[in-house]
């Protein structure tokens, strides 16, 4: 293939935008930011499990709480009326008064019991309230994170989509002016040759390879006509000839 040498220089042009495609792609899929707000959205996630579970918990011991508290009044009121009872000396039968007295005792003992249920039970539910608390605002810190971590991928990544919209444009000036023919040969080594298609001959070293032109290889590129399109021995990516080549 034959192309001018302007033209093949233009590749140049083209391979560089391209490569700063593919570079602009890689930061945009490897924002630092990407990591950090999935370690946060799982850090929130679990956090809020645990929240539901401390607030389920609250829930449980309120009740619970309401029920001994509930028992414990239950127990005080029988005890009342049968001190009342007592009290209005209605009962003077030994039998009665004794079974009376006994049962007197027996509600306070289970008022006292019930009693430190109810403190124990108030004990768990302050518990749960406190660690609800402390939860809701390790929350309320990590969603504040994200939303940061958000906001400063979302500014990045609308950084990045203008400079891509705007080489997008510049690349498609700039292959506009390569012949056709030029441009599908480069398209084809590109998509072979992760990205590379076209490379710069600098100082006798193929610049897409990265290795030196040995004597019978340079000996043929210098022999070669500046229109005909070479290759490179090594890669096989289309190897463009400048003033800094080394000829």
């Amino acid at each position: 293939m034959n192309a001018a040498p302007a033209d093949q220089i233009r590749l140049l042009d083209v391979q560089a935008l391209d490569t700063r495609l593919t570079q602009l792609a890689h930061k945009r899929k490897n924002l630092p930011e990407h990591e950090e707000i999935q370690t946060l959205e799982g850090d929130l996630t679990q956090l809020r499990d645990l929240l539901v579970a401390a607030q389920t918990e609250e829930s449980d011991t309120a009740r619970e709480q309401t029920k001994a508290e509930q028992d414990v009044d239950q127990v005080r009121q029988r005890a009342s009326r049968d001190q009342k009872r007592l009290d209005s000396g209605l009962v003077t039968n030994p039998k009665d008064l004794e079974s009376l007295q006994s049962e007197i005792a027996s509600l306070a003992k289970r008022q006292g019991d019930l009693e430190d249920v109810v403190l124990e039970v108030m004990e768990r539910r302050e518990s749960a309230q406190e660690r609800a608390g402390e939860l809701a605002r390790r929350v309320e810190s990590v969603q504040a994170k994200t939303e940061d971590a958000t906001g400063r991928r979302d500014a990045a990544l609308e950084t990045i989509d203008t400079e891509v919209a705007t080489v997008k444009k510049e690349r498609e000036i700039v292959a506009g002016s390569v012949p056709a023919e030029l441009l599908k040969l480069y398209e084809k080594i590109r998509e072979q040759q992760g990205g590379v298609g076209a490379a710069r001959l600098y100082q006798r070293r193929c610049e897409g390879c990265q290795l030196e032109l040995n004597i019978t290889e340079m000996n043929e590129v210098r022999a070669a006509a500046a229109e005909e399109v070479v290759r490179c021995e090594n890669c096989r990516r289309i190897l463009v000839r400048t003033p800094e080549s080394g000829l």
